[in-house]
């Protein structure tokens, strides 16, 4: 039995893990003092890549089955995650049979990352498009690969439930150079160009979708999610907008990557949800 987008189950994701997909493909190139040499999503914060980061958020909240959607320099991400462990745990080699012994198990230990190649010139939507075969369950979540917040991924997902439509979008309050999402009441109307004033809403990321959202996408390098896709689940009436009232930074410059760092180094990372 299917159900519908907005059908209530608060235990639904320890019944049928929701899956959360991250955009993990694109170049950086307002980054390009970090990203010459690696993917945007493995520039760290505090020693950590801002990817680590995002899964933490999710995985305190119950959701540790991640899909990354690769392609910049995916191969990177991939060696992250093989080599994990040895990375950040003590451990012990045998050299004759090469079996190793890790120490201290680490909190991640019952993550669930698949790492899917989407080509290193598609663009947000054809990457999202192209997981659907890894998508079981009828919801999954979605973010970008380079923005913290501490939004309540439950209460996130609670009000998607109520709903009852497609999609939700996290909107947070909008910076100068951000475009602005036209909204009335919870639901989300349609996308603005980029305005030179502060105040409104934007596209935070932190969505959860319906599986029929698929159909919205194509696979085409040029699907872009924030154009198409998202505008004609707007015009549709089937996008809705939570509203987050805390905080959220994105790593979109150098200089947002700076302040990341001194945030984190000064120990008031507002992000930090988990212990």
């Amino acid at each position: 039995m299917t159900s519908s987008p907005g059908e209530k189950n608060n235990d639904m994701a320890k019944i049928n893990p929701i899956p959360v997909v991250i955009l993990c493909g694109g170049r950086g190139a307002r980054l390009q003092e970090e990203t010459v040499l690696k993917p945007k999503p493995l520039v760290e914060i505090g020693n950590r890549p801002i990817l680590w980061h995002i899964m933490k958020i999710y995985a305190h909240h119950g959701f540790n089955d991640f899909i990354l959607c690769l392609g910049y320099k995916g191969d990177m991400i991939k060696q992250y995650f093989l080599n994990y462990e040895v990375a950040h745990d003590d451990f012990t080699l045998n050299l004759g049979s090469k079996k190793i012994q890790i120490h201290r198990p680490h909190q991640e230990q019952n993550w669930k990352v698949t790492l899917a190649e989407t080509g290193h010139s598609a663009m947000t939507g054809a990457r999202l498009k192209r997981v659907e075969r890894y998508v079981a369950g009828d919801l999954f979540m979605m973010t970008y690969g380079d923005g913290v917040s501490n939004v309540d991924i439950r209460a996130l997902l609670e009000f998607h439930q109520s709903h009852g439509k497609i999609g939700t979008i996290t909107g947070v309050p909008r910076i100068a150079r951000f475009g602005e999402l036209n909204t009335r009441g919870r639901q989300v109307k349609g996308f603005s160009e980029k305005h030179a004033v502060e105040g409104g809403l934007i596209n935070g990321g932190f969505f959860i979708f319906h599986k029929s959202f698929f159909k919205y996408l194509a696979a085409e390098d040029g699907c872009v999610l924030e154009k198409g896709p998202l505008e004609s689940l707007a015009k549709d009436g089937q996008l809705m907008v939570y509203r987050h009232k805390g905080f959220w930074q994105c790593m979109d410059t150098y200089r947002d990557c700076q302040l990341l760092n001194d945030i984190w180094e000064q120990g008031d990372a507002f992000w930090k949800v988990w212990d």
